[in-house]
């Protein structure tokens, strides 16, 4: 969720019913070595004070850096975690041994697992997938190496790095890690209606799961899921619930980055709010060339009362 996970969709999604967050992934390297005052890691480290429960998200290879890192991140006491991400399968991430990667080098692994325990004194949690590729399936000893070296909590991803989000996610895979380790482990891979979550806990047995494209255009997907688990029906937005809570996120992204940037980095959540409504393709036209926040406004307005027709 690079790119997505900043305050603005974190506030959103805890107004819509997610009880914690995650940071973006935030390299322990570039951390460290940035300038003082760098306003990428300004914004990257942003937090907003009505935010649910937030874990940084720390990513990297080298344990002593991870370490320094976590316990920078820990004692400006925003977070209530240090997420270590051992499962990101992105090229630009795996190919330097970080992210997924590290499910291939147990004894780098426990050695990161180690220091940032060390340095952490809060909630430690691990980010994982099923493994590098099929023939390298080792999510089971490896959440117990986890465990073995202090993580509090696992969130097992249904997928090898291989299958990216390909393909269906195992969630029989899941369930066997679950089996194998002691600590609370959250369930992650396919959740993107209610009865998904549902469904995931049910053939798991995890503690929680966890939501990440399911939430794209979708934060309601998170009361949506509560309900379900409550046995009541989980009901879907009205189009001018949607064109609301679209703007009120364009609200925020302006606080947060000014009225130019956000107008850009807006475009991609439009596109996901607009998914599968009438006329999307046009009005996302109109909107990737709009440099007017007036004008964005009305365009949202004429798309959404023409979707209640």
């Amino acid at each position: 969720m690079a790119g997505i996970t900043d305050w603005p969709f974190r506030l959103l999604c805890g107004q819509m019913g997610a009880d914690e967050t995650v940071s973006e992934m935030i390299s322990a390297m570039g951390l460290l070595t940035a300038p003082k005052g760098s306003p990428a890691y300004a914004a990257l480290l942003a937090v907003h004070p009505g935010e649910v429960p937030l874990s940084a998200q720390l990513f990297g290879k080298e344990p002593d850096l991870l370490a320094r890192a976590a316990a920078l991140l820990w004692e400006t006491g925003r977070y209530a975690g240090i997420d270590l991400n051992f499962g990101c399968p992105a090229q630009k991430v795996t190919s330097s041994g970080s992210g997924s990667a590290l499910m291939k080098d147990f004894a780098l692994s426990g050695r990161i697992l180690r220091s940032v325990r060390h340095a952490v004194p809060g909630r430690l949690s691990v980010k994982m997938r099923l493994g590098w590729d099929e023939k390298s399936v080792n999510a089971v000893p490896f959440a117990r190496l986890c465990e073995d070296e202090g993580a509090d909590l696992l969130c097992v991803h249904g997928r090898t790095r291989s299958k990216q989000y390909g393909g269906k996610a195992d969630w029989p895979a899941i369930a066997a890690v679950r089996q194998a380790v002691s600590i609370p482990l959250i369930a992650n891979g396919d959740v993107f209606a209610a009865q998904d979550a549902v469904s995931i806990l049910e053939m798991t047995g995890a503690d929680g799961v966890a939501v990440g494209r399911g939430a794209l255009g979708n934060p309601w997907l998170f009361s949506q899921i509560k309900a379900a688990f409550a046995g009541q029906e989980a009901m879907a937005p009205s189009p001018d619930e949607v064109r609301r809570i679209a703007l009120s996120h364009l609200r925020d992204m302006v606080a947060f980055k000014g009225e130019s940037w956000a107008l850009v980095e807006m475009r991609k959540h439009f596109g996901w709010y607009l998914k599968g409504t009438k006329g999307a393709a046009q009005t996302r036209a109109l909107i990737n060339r709009c440099t007017d926040l007036d004008a964005l406004t009305g365009i949202l307005d004429a798309h959404f009362s023409g979707c209640g027709d």
